[in-house]
């Protein structure tokens, strides 16, 4: 068999070479729970650990996330702690906080807002939102949804001044139908449609987008460049949901074991745009659940 000539000996060495450095710079640089199919960044909402930092402090919490290999986090109660003293538990950790959510009461007044903006300036983040909007629950109205889209609007136009963006994480109960709407559309459907896409993004949490019976991947499409955030959860296989926006916490599981179709939503995320993605699990079991979501961001293949 005849030897190949020099020149393309060495041009192969070469990049093989090139490949390798390349391969490792990718797995340097691209973070806990990504793979060349999915880019994450991944980081981990720390409510997911809020038993830790209730029990052992928020010092203990912070520790296991870095532990875990996350870069990245989403912002949760500091507890007894200072916004700063909070702040600085990350950078001793080499943590960053990517977002945070807020109770709505801190969107009412003037003077709220400004602690907010206070606490989002310190944390270094773009994203300040909230995750639940005041409602009868099981019941969430068109009546609601106008007060969501009125605050949601003048929370943005406020925040764009000091270069932050308002973010709503939905929660379920926000899929009633709209009698108003297209045939299938719901009163989620007329936040997104009726608030300002130059002030106002979304968090999807998936979890709480299939409790209700959406389309997390369809939404995505349907809504190009509105969700900036995505909460990965998964829903145990077999569980019925509602429009509550309340499950049992044992409901969820670690990602790619329960009802979400992870392959076809984690595509229809970078297609559209989203900036971060942070693991939240609320089960008992999040110390071996977050693990093994891990594992699986690392290995899914998108479709």
């Amino acid at each position: 068999m005849r030897s190949l000539p020099k020149f393309l000996t060495r041009y192969i060495s070469v990049f093989a070479v090139v490949l390798f450095l390349c391969s490792a710079l990718y797995a340097e640089n691209a973070g806990v729970g990504t793979n060349e199919d999915f880019r994450g960044p991944v980081g981990l909402q720390m409510y997911s650990l809020r038993s830790i930092s209730e029990k052992d402090g928020v010092e203990s919490a912070v520790k296991l996330a870095a532990e875990m290999g996350f870069k990245y986090i989403e912002a949760s109660r500091s507890f007894d702690l200072t916004i700063e003293e909070y702040q600085a538990l990350l950078e001793k950790y080499g943590l960053k906080a990517g977002a945070k959510n807020w109770g709505v009461d801190m969107f009412q007044s003037e003077e709220k807002i400004r602690q907010v903006i206070h606490e989002a300036r310190v944390l270094g983040i773009q994203y300040v939102g909230i995750a639940w909007f005041p409602h009868k629950r099981g019941a969430f109205s068109m009546a609601d949804a106008q007060r969501a889209v009125e605050l949601f609007n003048a929370a943005g136009k406020r925040l764009q001044k000091e270069g932050l963006t308002f973010v709503y994480h939905n929660h379920g109960y926000e899929f009633q139908p709209w009698e108003g709407g297209k045939e299938g559309e719901t009163l989620f459907d007329y936040i997104i449609q009726n608030t300002d896409p130059k002030t106002v993004t979304f968090e999807m949490d998936v979890l709480w987008t299939i409790f209700p019976g959406a389309d997390p991947a369809a939404l995505l499409r349907k809504y190009p460049d509105r969700f900036a955030l995505m909460h990965l959860k998964d829903l145990k296989k077999g569980v019925e949901g509602n429009l509550t926006g309340g499950t049992p916490v044992t409901n969820d599981v670690a990602l790619g074991s329960g009802q979400a179709n992870y392959p076809e939503i984690l595509k229809a995320a970078q297609n559209a745009g989203v900036k971060f993605y942070f693991i939240e699990d609320e089960s008992p079991v999040f110390r071996t659940q977050i693990l093994e979501s891990l594992r699986y961001l690392e290995s899914v293949e998108l479709k």
